[in-house]
């Protein structure tokens, strides 16, 4: 009889993954705007943060808060922006900062990942339609702002984005699945080039809810912020824009919660196994994991066991703690992982030269677990 154990060990026997190029990245955060002043609090081990403002008559709970410090007036202009959601703010301000790291804009679409888009906008709407003297006398205007797929619908229309248009929801493995349907979307030549990554914006609505849940491990800052990359399929030797990196494999799998943790983290770990032998990588050229669910009461040690089951705390192995500068970001988590990757990579104060490759995974309570492959250029082959 197979277990489950001895399937996680079972080498499988998979079709070699094809990578796609990463040519831009446009990250917002409570580290700041870019890669640096991400690098730059990866390497201090916190970030100060930004304001998390609050409209009249709301408050946050009694927790810690990681808010995105960045203005949407110098990355967007004012014009426009007092209809924006802040979901729709972080994503536009990411995305055009993507767009601007792209050499050529043309034929480009925008996938993003969000767990439900606007927390505050959505609690505001519904808030009017009870407080109002009649429900229909809500402001029409405010409306799609309470869609999941404002963010990538503004700024398509924006930035005059043509091309594929998708938005994804599926909690903290959200921007995963976004980068994973952007990547089979170009592998299969329905796109010339997408912008894709995740965002998640911070609200005292989407606070408390967090508060009363009680799934942060002690001392987590909740957090907010958007990571978005310009992905293409890979240029000729010589031709086209030069990668910051290559996505080499995408991978997610699901197991039955009711089996219990033990499950999810096997499947994790199998997950894991999988995207590097798609990859084409051993494990012992893995320099860099990103692990998503560090600051998840209970969850970051099945995802932590997993990592070891596959890949053991070895010399020149280095462990990125995100959260402890971005805080928990939820949808946008695994994006903004990936961006740490890249801050990492291209940090001239670390010594990262001989890094070839990164695992970014993640996990969620309901039995999703995910990963992605990253390869630096020049050993992407």
């Amino acid at each position: 009889m197979t277990t489950v154990e001895s399937a996680v060990r079972t080498p499988s026997v998979l079709p070699p993954a094809m990578p796609v190029d990463l040519v831009a990245a446009g990250v917002v955060s409570a580290a700041g705007t870019g890669l640096q002043p991400l690098a730059d609090a990866l390497r201090q081990g916190a970030a100060a943060g930004g304001r998390a403002d609050a409209e009249e008559g709301e408050a946050y709970p009694p927790m810690p808060l990681l808010a995105a410090d960045f203005s949407p007036a110098d990355l967007l202009g004012r014009k426009g922006l007092g209809r924006l959601t802040r979901t729709d703010r972080l994503g536009m301000a990411a995305c055009a900062l993507a767009l601007a790291g792209a050499d050529d804009p043309d034929g480009t679409g925008v996938v993003l990942g969000t767990s439900v888009g606007s927390t505050g906008g959505i609690a505001r709407f519904t808030r009017e339609t009870f407080v109002q003297e009649r429900p229909y006398l809500v402001n029409p205007s405010d409306f799609p702002g309470t869609l999941m797929n404002s963010a990538a619908g503004r700024t398509a229309i924006r930035h005059g984005l043509t091309d594929t248009n998708a938005t994804l929801s599926g909690g903290p493995l959200s921007s995963l699945y976004a980068l994973r349907f952007a990547r089979n979307a170009l592998l299969h030549g329905h796109a010339r080039q997408l912008l894709a990554g995740g965002v998640e914006e911070l609200s005292p609505h989407g606070a408390w809810a967090w508060h009363r849940a009680r799934v942060l491990a002690p001392g987590t800052a909740l957090g907010e912020g958007a990571a978005v990359f310009a992905l293409r399929r890979p240029a000729g030797h010589g031709s086209g824009q030069a990668p910051l990196a290559r996505l080499a494999a995408c991978e997610a799998g699901f197991a039955d919660p009711a089996r219990g943790p033990l499950a999810v983290g096997l499947r994790l770990a199998r997950c894991v196994r999988d995207a590097l032998a798609r990859s084409g990588i051993a494990p012992a050229d893995v320099a860099v994991v990103a692990p998503g669910a560090a600051g998840r009461r209970g969850w970051a040690a099945v995802e932590e066991r997993a990592l070891r089951t596959v890949l053991p705390p070895a010399p020149g192995r280095h462990r990125l703690r995100v959260q402890a500068v971005t805080g928990e970001t939820h949808g946008a988590g695994v994006a903004l992982q990936l961006a740490a990757v890249l801050a990492r990579w291209q940090d001239p104060h670390t010594d990262a030269g001989r890094e070839r490759a990164a695992v970014v995974t993640s996990l969620s309570s309901d039995g999703a677990v995910g990963c992605a492959v990253l390869l630096r250029p020049d050993a992407a082959c």
